[in-house]
């Protein structure tokens, strides 16, 4: 069992663009940093996504829609939406996100954008 006391510290703490926390048999959470100027990157899952957002601004892109996001905030996209979100910040957008069921790889640490893109590559 996982059980995190504050898990908006720990988002807040997170230096890596993206990292898997806790997997269970029919959610996964994972936290996330991305850069000023950076982005997920357009997406889209076979499963839901709920991503909370605990510090600096984004634009979300989801489906036809595009707004703006700050901190606080929580989007849910539908399993097949093809989604990104860009940092348009000037410090780095701290996020958490919980998919259903498990999307990435128990363990999965991308220290940086660029090595989350080499990986999905492979």
């Amino acid at each position: 069992m996982f059980f995190e006391k504050n898990i908006f510290k720990r988002t807040k703490r997170n230096p890596y663009f993206r990292q898997e926390i806790s997997t269970h048999d029919f959610s996964q959470l994972v936290l996330m940093s991305v850069e000023p100027g950076d982005e997920i990157g357009e997406e889209s899952h076979d499963v839901d996504q709920v991503l909370i957002f605990t510090e600096g601004r984004a634009k979300a892109i989801i489906g036809d829609e595009t707004f703006k996001l700050q901190k606080g905030a929580l989007v849910i996209v539908p399993a097949g939406v093809v989604h990104n979100f860009i940092n348009i910040g000037s410090k780095p957008l701290k996020l958490f996100t919980v998919y259903t069921p498990p999307e990435e790889p128990v363990g999965t640490l991308h220290r940086t954008k660029a090595e989350a893109d080499a990986a999905e590559h492979h």
